[in-house]
C-alpha cells in the first residue's frame, strides 16, 4: 500500500510539472507573439506617416490642375448644379428652392488641411445672385484628438426677404413639396432634411445642412457623411455626373418614403 501511495504521488508530481512547463511555454510563446505584434504596429505607424507625407506631397501637385478644372467648369452653364442633380445621394440635399440658388454656383473647391489627418474644408463659390451677399461660402470640419470634429460655417448674410427662417424666398415661405417616388437614396440624408422640415414642405435642405454645426449623434454622422460624399465621390471626378454617367448606385441604401418616415421628426432651431 504505501510503495502504491508513493507511485500515484510521485505520478502527480510529473504530471504536474508537466502541466508547469507547458504554461511557461505558453507565456513564452505569448511574449514572443507581442514583441512582433508591437514590431507591426511600428512599421504600421510609420506607413501610415509615409501615406500622409505623400498626400501631401501630391495634394500640392494635384492643385494647379484643379485650379485649370475649375476655370473650365466656370464656362460651362449650371455645371455644378447638373452634378448635384445626377447625383444619386446629393441630388436629395437640393430642394426646388437651392436648385435656383445652385444656378448661381460657379466653383466647387475642397482643400485638405497642411496636416491632411487635421482636417478639410469646403468651399462654395457662386455669381452675384439676389439671395445672399457672399460669393464664397465655406464649410470646414477640424477633426480633434479626442476624436470630435469641430465643424464651421461662414455666416451667411441674406437679402431681405429671403434666408431659411423664410423658407429661402419670402414669397414661397412654406417651401416647395418634393416629387414622390417609389425609391429614394441614402435616407440618412432625407432624415437631415426631415429634421428641418415637417411632412413633404422644404424650404432649404442644402442651406440647413450648410449651417449646421451643432448636431450630435446620428445627426452630427449625417452633417458628416454629406461632407464625405461630397470630398471623397463628387469633387475628384464631377464630370462622371455631369454627363450622367451610371452612378454605382450599390455603394447607397435604398428605401422607401415611408420607411425613411419611420425615424423619428427632429425639431428645427
Amino acid at each position: 500500500m504505501g510503495a502504491e501511495k508513493k507511485q500515484k504521488v510521485g505520478g502527480a508530481d510529473e504530471e504536474n510539472n508537466g502541466t508547469e512547463q507547458i504554461d511557461g511555454e505558453l507565456v513564452i510563446s505569448i511574449e514572443k507573439l507581442q514583441e512582433f505584434q508591437d514590431e507591426l504596429e511600428k512599421i504600421n505607424e510609420e506607413a501610415s506617416e509615409k501615406v500622409l507625407e505623400l498626400e501631401q506631397k501630391y495634394n500640392e501637385i494635384r492643385k494647379p490642375v484643379y485650379e485649370k478644372r475649375n476655370e473650365i467648369i466656370k464656362s460651362i452653364p449650371d455645371f455644378w448644379l447638373t452634378a448635384f442633380m445626377s447625383h444619386p445621394a446629393l441630388s436629395e440635399l437640393l430642394t426646388d428652392e437651392d436648385q435656383k440658388i445652385f444656378k448661381y454656383l460657379i466653383n466647387l473647391e475642397v482643400e485638405d488641411c497642411k496636416d491632411v489627418k487635421s482636417g478639410y474644408s469646403i468651399t462654395f463659390e457662386f455669381k452675384p445672385n439676389p439671395y445672399f451677399e457672399e460669393t464664397k461660402l465655406t464649410k470646414t470640419f477640424m477633426f480633434l484628438e479626442e476624436g470630435t470634429t469641430k465643424i464651421s460655417s461662414t455666416s451667411i448674410k441674406w437679402k431681405e426677404g429671403m434666408g431659411i427662417a423664410n423658407g429661402v424666398a419670402a414669397e414661397e415661405k412654406k417651401g416647395n413639396k418634393r416629387p414622390q417616388t417609389e425609391e429614394r437614396l441614402v435616407p440618412s440624408i432625407l432624415l437631415f432634411c426631415y429634421s428641418f422640415f415637417p411632412s413633404d414642405s422644404y424650404g432649404s435642405c442644402f442651406f440647413s445642412w450648410f449651417n449646421e454645426s451643432q448636431h450630435t449623434g446620428d445627426m452630427g454622422e449625417i452633417d458628416d457623411e454629406i461632407a464625405e460624399i461630397i470630398k471623397e465621390d463628387l469633387w475628384p471626378n464631377p464630370l462622371t455626373y455631369f454627363n450622367n454617367e451610371d452612378a454605382d448606385e450599390e455603394d447607397f441604401v435604398i428605401m422607401d418614403d415611408d420607411e425613411v418616415r419611420g425615424y423619428p421628426y427632429m425639431t428645427s432651431k
